[in-house]
């Protein structure tokens, strides 16, 4: 397999693993505390309100905890899982996920002031994406014809 593809799917690796442990650790801690006091961010909750049903999903932080690990938790693992079994598919959607983590720090930017932690998660989104879609530019040719084979 080409160098490039091989150099750009490990660091996809970790952006996918990376993203993912990081989500499932919020994620959880917004779930197991939702009121967010253990997290220091109970004073950020006025700002979902300006969210649609901010009434109903967002009076405490449980809404956003599942979420946080479905959108950017088991979508990375998932890409990483593949990635690691060196299928194609994990490629395009390191990718991909990049891109969500990148629209899910958009919605962050409507609703709180600028914070140096937002940036640099929409950062490491960009990062990924990037490399994911390297990564796909360079998958190896005979690496179709292999799986296709397979098939």
């Amino acid at each position: 397999m080409n160098k490039k593809y091989q150099i750009a799917r490990r660091i996809l690796i970790f952006w996918t693993l990376f993203i993912a442990i990081g989500a499932f650790g919020g994620g959880l801690s917004m779930i197991i505390d939702p009121s967010g006091k253990a997290l220091g961010m109970d004073a950020m909750l006025p700002y979902f309100q300006k969210l649609p049903l901010a009434d109903v999903l967002f009076r405490d932080f449980l809404f956003s905890g599942f979420a946080l690990i479905i959108v950017n938790g088991v979508s990375n693992l998932t890409a990483a899982v593949l990635l690691l079994k060196k299928k194609k598919l994990g490629v395009k959607l390191g990718a991909i996920f990049g891109i969500t983590l990148m629209l899910w720090i958009c919605i962050q930017f409507y609703m709180f002031e600028f914070n140096a932690m937002s940036t640099s998660f929409f950062v490491f989104g960009l990062c990924q994406a990037i490399t994911g879609f390297y990564a796909w530019r360079h998958y190896p040719k005979e690496a179709d014809n292999e799986n296709t084979k397979a098939e």
